[in-house]
């Protein structure tokens, strides 16, 4: 059975209409997490914190959808990078 990694991550944002970072280099990772439970419960927590500040912006990235195991390895994967 693959593993469903979820990835928290989140950053003042420009505009808060958009999805454009202030500063990429200032993103906070909060973690990976096994389940959508537990980056759920992490999301939820830093939204929580950060809920005075407009332009804060949390988000979920589903890791396991970003990879396709049928699908042929890129030039770079393919390298070993």
């Amino acid at each position: 059975m693959a593993q469903r990694l979820h990835l928290v991550f989140g950053g003042e944002l420009v505009d808060p209409t958009k999805n454009v970072f202030k500063d990429v280099e200032d993103i906070h990772v909060v973690g990976i997490f096994p389940d959508y439970a537990s980056a759920y419960d992490a999301w939820k927590a830093e939204a929580q914190r950060t809920v005075d500040n407009a332009h804060m912006r949390y988000y979920i990235a589903h890791l396991h959808r970003l990879r396709d195991e049928k699908a042929a390895a890129s030039s770079t994967e393919e390298l070993g990078s």
